[in-house]
């Protein structure tokens, strides 16, 4: 039982969720700001929920920036991603 479960936490972490799912997760004032990110050559990588509510998590190269549910753009995030 234990190795199915190792299996299924191994495959989590290299599943890629459809971009359009991603997108439909995000604030309108988020999509925005994603967006110009966009521009950039960032892309949205993941969706997380926080205590203050939605972070949509955005990757170009190694540089991880941030979007929060105001569309508040944080290039400098203090986040860990792992691979």
């Amino acid at each position: 039982m234990q190795a199915v479960s190792n299996a299924i936490s191994q495959e989590r972490r290299h599943y890629t969720p459809d971009q359009s799912a991603l997108w439909d997760k995000l604030s309108i004032t988020q999509k925005f700001s994603a967006t110009s990110l966009n521009q950039f050559g960032y892309e949205l990588a993941y969706v997380r929920t926080t205590n203050n509510g939605k972070l949509a998590i955005m990757l170009c190269n190694n540089n991880v920036a941030t979007v929060d549910d105001d569309g508040e753009i944080d290039t400098a995030a203090n986040i860990v991603i792992r691979s």
